[in-house]
């Protein structure tokens, strides 16, 4: 088989990148070992970040997701939900944290609105009596397998070709290039291309390792626990650094909390503990007391896919959630392409500068049109779910696929 780009990876980024270039006209095939979103993507907390989360630690990438957060408002509005998002201080927590949160969200242009707790108590039920003030904020709820199928129907209605169950099991590199990829499964075939994309998320280093070129990776586990929920509907954020068990989110009849940050060697093959589980609902039940000692629903884990060049002696929530973009020509890989790191909430923005140095090695001029063309759904978002199973998504954040019991993808 011959390609002109082949993309390695179904989540979110990946068929972004299979969209955006089959929109500019150019030939690409998707490949996933498993089915669609089967990685972080499926395996998140499901939040568009506003970018409140990020701004005083990293105020470059706070602005991007605002920015992503803006689009796919605009673009991909059957895919979320209008939930809104807060930021609690509890009795004890850190007054100048919360009031240098509030000036980095002005600081990058974000509106927000301070409440006092018992304003706060008005508007969200399950809310406690410990939350002296919030910070709201625009942050939503995002489906990861509606994006993922809203992607991928776009893809192919553009041209490009999408398998599943289909797991790379070679790369050959001969005079310092990609010639070609050996795929099995389902597709069992050979491929040959003139750029092949790394879209793998934490397994990129693996990816890469076939292609004989290095990305090095800090992958971190995470868990996420459904509950029933208590009466919030709104994405609810602790206000204090990054911590075990400092969000909650609302789903249809449930609330997920999260979520833990422990490094993992192996992305396939880690420990899920018990202790995670009960600690994370333990410090949610802060922000809502009625989850204490509730009986999970389910549980999932999912895996970040954190880029760490230098990285090796920083515990992982102090690695930036910002991307990477990696041209591996000048290591002995030329037509090898690593995009990794990020967040669901960027991946159209990764997604447009991947297949912006594709096009460049290509030499297509043709301009990114994802970030005003909406996505498939808008009119009928029915339609979206009716093709999760055609794609095989794996999103146990949406609670389709494993149901939530691993992180296999």
């Amino acid at each position: 088989m011959h390609t002109t780009v082949l993309v390695i990876g179904g989540g979110a980024t990946g068929v972004g990148v299979a969209r955006d270039l089959a929109l500019r006209g150019v030939d690409v095939t998707l490949v996933e070992r498993g089915g669609l979103a089967a990685g972080t993507t499926g395996r998140s907390h499901g939040v568009l970040h506003s970018g409140a989360r990020y701004a005083e630690s990293d105020p470059d990438d706070a602005a991007a997701c605002l920015a992503e957060n803006r689009n796919l408002r605009a673009v991909a509005p059957a895919c979320l939900r209008e939930t809104g998002g807060y930021f609690l201080q509890l009795d004890g927590d850190d007054p100048d944290y919360f009031e240098r949160k509030r000036a980095a969200c002005a600081d990058v242009g974000m509106e927000t609105t301070t409440l006092d707790g018992a304003d706060l108590r008005e508007r969200i039920a399950g809310v406690g009596p410990a939350v002296e003030r919030a910070l709201a904020v625009p942050d939503a709820v995002i489906s990861p397998a509606r994006l993922v199928v809203a992607n991928a129907v776009a893809a192919r209605e553009a041209g490009a070709t999408i398998h599943t169950s289909a797991p790379v099991e070679s790369i050959r590199v001969a005079d310092g290039r990609v010639r070609r990829v050996a795929v099995g499964g389902r597709l069992d075939a050979t491929i040959e291309a003139e750029v092949v994309v790394n879209a793998t998320g934490p397994w990129a280093e693996r990816c890469a390792s076939l292609a004989g070129v290095s990305v090095p990776m800090r992958p971190t586990r995470g868990v996420m626990v459904a509950v029933e929920n208590p009466g919030v509907d709104a994405v609810l954020n602790r206000c204090r650094p990054p911590a075990d068990g400092d969000i909650v989110v609302p789903r249809p009849d449930e609330a997920v909390l999260g979520t833990t940050s422990v490094a993992v060697d192996d992305p396939d093959d880690f420990e899920r503990t018990r202790a995670e589980v009960e600690r994370t609902i333990s410090e949610c039940a802060a922000m809502c007391p009625a989850v204490a000692g509730a009986s999970p629903a389910r549980t999932y884990w999912g895996v970040r896919p954190l880029y760490a060049p230098d990285e090796a002696g920083r515990d992982g929530r102090a690695i930036s959630r910002g991307f990477a973009l990696l041209d591996h020509t000048d290591d002995g890989g030329s037509g090898f392409v690593t995009v990794v790191g990020g967040k669901l909430t960027t991946y159209r923005r990764m997604a447009e500068a991947t297949a912006d140095l594709v096009c460049d090695r290509l030499g297509v001029s043709a301009p990114c049109r994802t970030a005003d063309r909406p996505l498939p759904g808008t009119a009928d978002p029915d339609r979206l779910d009716r093709l999760v199973a055609e794609f095989g998504v794996d999103a146990p954040a949406d609670g389709v696929g494993d149901g939530g019991r691993g992180t296999r993808r």
